[in-house]
């Protein structure tokens, strides 16, 4: 089962606040620490089991019907990385959320490289035509 990435963004700050903590890791040298709050987490959380859920329900789904659940968690993260204080999408955060997305829907059925062939995309693109992060 795929991780959602706001997992590990959870799990590598409380990582990093015990490294910290110990002694054995400087915090000019913690990357994560910091970088995230609660309120973004959460949010970004529920975008991406909301998403989990919708895929895992697909079956035998056409390419609009899965698009469309890919549409509306872009849609989602986007007003998140607009609205919620406390964290950004960028880079790194983009990565791991198309990867998951990518995941989640190969563990659903989804033949997503033939998905994003029909519709002139690489796999990891199949966000951009919504994404704003």
């Amino acid at each position: 089962m795929a991780e959602r990435p706001s997992q590990y963004w959870r799990r590598e700050m409380a990582r990093e606040a015990r490294a910290v903590a110990d002694g054995t890791l400087s915090p000019d040298c913690a990357s994560f620490l910091g970088v995230y709050s609660e309120n973004f987490l959460e949010a970004v959380d529920a975008v991406l089991t909301a998403f989990e859920t919708e895929a895992r329900e697909l079956g035998t789904a056409s390419d609009a019907q899965i698009l469309a659940v890919v549409e509306r968690a872009v849609l989602a993260l986007n007003r998140v990385n607009r609205e919620a204080t406390g964290g950004s999408i960028d880079t790194d955060e983009r990565e791991q959320i198309c990867l998951f997305i990518d995941e989640v829907l190969t563990e659903s059925g989804v033949n997503v490289g033939e998905l994003a062939a029909r519709h002139g995309v690489s796999r990891y693109a199949i966000t951009d035509r919504w994404r704003q992060w």
